[in-house]
């Protein structure tokens, strides 16, 4: 089953290799287990003999066969590695994809530095391994059985010596694998936590600087560092047992049978080529465990790795499985919202609710202010709305419909969401505002940035909508890509817009500016405003004022003046500030 879920939609020319490559193998380990054989004959007779002719022959036919070999290994190795190559890019390509229909409550299980881990060292893992079954898997064995049946024919006594080997050789294989194994998955999770620490480190760089905490976060590092180097020792001190109990094993047959094959040539019970030939087998046996020895460390590693990306690609998804069968436009031709007895929790645990008893209708057009202190789950509240994260009780209706009901792209079509956390992209602004349309002319773009007010500004610059933003918009002042983040929604001409605290970072007339701008240019559109400033949101059709994830208050500014503790305080302390 896991095989399937993987390996499905590989392209054909990467299974074509698949399967290829181990024909050219088989080819190669025939040669290798033949040569010895041709060699043994060279010795016995042609040398034995002084036969110059049988010689050449022979030796020409092991040249040949050589070169086959060489042939079949090179073609072999080719074929497997861009087999390999294929497969991992298509599981990286299918987990990215998985990771992309991921909701919210996905991507807080995983954590951000655990999939990278898994989309990177966990995937280059895997395709090792795959690329050793299709070469090692298949010439180990092979080896192993063409081998054992030349030496036993040669001489059926002294191949005993393998049937003592192997059975000791499998017992310390599997005490490896069993005691390595949950050491390997505990340092994959130290990795999940260097990354963390590095993705931190890096993303709030310029906090570190200004705070002058960079000897803390190297230490910080290197304790990290220390404890995954630690556990990577614990487990790698185990693995590498297996190495000098193979040579152990591999010269203690030889030597046995040079001892006893001698013996043999020494009483007339054996050839001296037959010998030769013996231990050319003898060889080629323990290489083909020492391999399979090795594959088995590898696929200690890679079963670990192979778990945590199954968890990925079996993970309960929410929006695949209650959207897979819906209808692409759905039956309502309104767009109000309402909440209807609302609780939710991350955990789904009822008594660690962050909302508890929402009941709120929004009209179509409407303009709604929330406010709230910090923690009082106002994002949260909105995050409901586009299925971001799904109800734990009740039901959040759209059009009177339960956003589960709808076809989940539908629904986030309709939707125009400015994040409380301003994201822009590497690119042109252009190309940052097509994201909401990226069909949109240019006319649309600037439409969408007047509105915004963020026109002025864009068109300041030199290239214009044209000027690249570097990553993360490196270029642009908080305010300026607020006012971007608003004009992107604002390209999409959404049903429902929601800004999430989206005027945080520009002053009051700049604020004013914006919202009289949305006023004109999204009349019917129901528009959510989440604002820490009672300035924002005061000509709001009515107001939701949040308490500890519960509705305390709704109305009017002015109601709320007169009816709401908490929102004339709020309302005091700022007049007071200006």
């Amino acid at each position: 089953m896991f095989i399937r879920k993987i390996t499905s939609g590989m392209e054909k020319r990467y299974w074509l290799f698949t399967a290829l490559s181990p024909l050219f193998m088989f080819g190669e380990v025939f040669m290798e287990t033949t040569i010895p054989l041709v060699m043994a004959l060279l010795v016995d007779v042609g040398i034995k003999n002084q036969d110059i002719n049988f010689v050449l022959r022979h030796g020409l036919l092991m040249i040949l066969m050589a070169s086959f070999s060489l042939f079949s290994g090179s073609m072999c190795g080719r074929l497997s590695s861009v087999a390999a190559f294929g497969f991992s890019k298509n599981l990286r390509k299918k987990l990215f994809a998985r990771v992309q229909s991921f909701s919210f409550s996905d991507m807080d299980k995983f954590g951000t530095d655990s999939l990278v881990t898994r989309l990177t060292t966990d995937v280059t893992s895997l395709q090792n391994m795959y690329q050793n079954l299709i070469r090692t898997a298949v010439r180990s064995p092979i080896m192993l059985i063409f081998g054992t049946i030349m030496a036993t024919k040669i001489n059926a006594r002294l191949a005993l010596i393998f049937f003592i080997v192997i059975p000791v050789l499998a017992a310390v294989l599997i005490t490896i694998i069993i005691i390595v194994y949950p050491r390997f998955r505990e340092m994959f999770k130290k990795y999940d936590k260097l990354n963390q620490v590095v993705q931190e480190n890096l993303i709030a760089i310029r906090v570190v600087k200004s705070f002058v905490r960079t000897d803390y976060e190297n230490q910080k590092f290197d304790t990290i560092a220390d404890d995954l180097q630690k556990t990577q020792v614990g487990a790698e001190k185990i693995v590498i047992l297996n190495m000098p109990v193979m040579q152990l094993m591999v010269y203690g047959c030889i030597t046995s049978a040079l001892w006893f094959g001698g013996n043999m040539v020494i009483f007339g019970q054996m050839k001296t080529g037959e010998l030769i030939s013996f231990i050319s087998y003898v060889t080629q046996i323990l290489m083909s465990l020492m391999m399979l020895s090795r594959l088995f460390v590898m696929f200690i590693l890679s079963r670990t790795s192979l778990s945590r990306i199954m968890e990925i690609l079996d993970a309960d998804n929410e929006e695949e499985v209650e959207g897979a069968n819906l209808p692409a436009t759905p039956p309502c031709d309104n767009f109000s919202i309402e909440f209807r007895n609302v609780f939710f929790s991350y955990d789904t645990k009822m008594e660690h609710a962050v909302l508890s008893d929402i009941n709120l209708y929004i009209p179509q057009g409407a303009t709604v202010g929330i406010l709230g202190g910090t923690g009082s789950s106002k994002s949260t509240l909105v995050q409901l709305i586009p299925r971001l994260y799904e109800v734990t009780e009740g039901s959040v209706l759209v059009g009177g419909l339960d956003v589960r009901d709808w076809d989940l792209t539908s629904l986030r079509k309709k939707i125009g969401f400015v994040l409380q956390k301003n994201v822009l992209f590497s690119g042109t602004i252009a190309e940052n505002l097509r994201w909401g349309n990226e069909n949109a002319s240019d006319e649309e773009l600037i439409e969408a940035c007047k509105a915004s007010d963020a026109h002025d500004f864009v068109s300041a610059f030199p290239e214009g909508y044209k000027t690249d933003l570097g990553q993360g918009g490196v270029n642009l002042s908080g305010g300026q890509k607020q006012r971007l983040c608003i004009a992107r929604a604002l390209v999409k001409k959404p049903e429902i817009l929601i800004l999430d605290d989206s005027t945080s970072a520009v002053d009051t007339a700049t604020d004013l500016r914006i919202r009289s701008a949305l006023r004109t240019t999204l009349p019917g559109t129901t528009k959510i405003i989440i604002a820490q400033r009672i300035a924002s949101v005061q000509d709001a059709d009515f107001i939701v004022v949040l308490e500890n994830g519960r509705i305390n208050a709704t109305g009017t500014h002015e109601e709320l003046l007169e009816n709401s503790q908490i929102y004339r305080e709020v309302w005091e302390s700022q007049m007071s500030e200006n």
